[in-house]
């Protein structure tokens, strides 16, 4: 037989005591004032998938345990860091101070399109992805570092914000790991 699927034994998966302590690709995710429980859960999946450090649960964004967040993080608050921070500015400043890259995902004027973003392993990058309806507070973006835009050919000015992290990380992640 042809292209058989897997069995999820056969996957070969990590288990989340494992995850804590395989070395991690040098990502941090903030999620400024998220409303959508079922997007925070997708974030915290696809993190997962990629190894990030950490995710910042930033404003609004709701925290686990919530059974919508469960729902669709289908147990990757367990593996994945996480934490809250009430102001998003604030944690953009103080991960600066300590040395890492704050990438915002927006539309702004100067934006680099994501496949011209060029990074360095040796270095940690946040990546900071807004509010579904305003996106990323403003004075977040103008602290920003980088401001990465998706470049998108439809007619729609936007992606859904589980999906932004998908690309994003994907992207990071395949670039991260060929430079070392």
């Amino acid at each position: 037989m042809k292209h058989r699927k897997l069995k999820n034994s056969e996957l070969g998966r990590i288990s989340p005591t494992e995850y804590k302590d395989v070395p991690k690709t040098p990502i941090i995710v903030i999620l400024d004032n998220i409303r959508s429980l079922n997007n925070i859960g997708s974030v915290f999946r696809t993190g997962d998938a990629f190894l990030i450090q950490k995710i910042y649960l930033c404003g609004i964004t709701a925290t686990p345990p919530h059974k919508d967040i469960q729902r669709t993080a289908l147990g990757a608050t367990e593996s994945v860091d996480w934490e809250y921070s009430e102001n998003t500015l604030e944690l953009v400043r103080q991960l600066q101070s300590d040395g890492v890259k704050i990438l915002s995902i927006e539309q702004a004027e100067d934006s680099i399109p994501l496949n011209k973003v060029v990074v360095d392993s040796s270095d940690t990058y946040a990546v900071v992805f807004g509010n579904e309806v305003k996106g990323v507070q403003q004075e977040v973006v103008s602290k920003s570092d980088i401001v990465v835009e998706i470049p998108q050919f439809g007619t729609k000015h936007s992606l859904n914000i589980s999906v932004s992290v998908g690309v994003v990380l994907w992207d990071l992640f395949s670039k991260l790991n060929t430079t070392k």
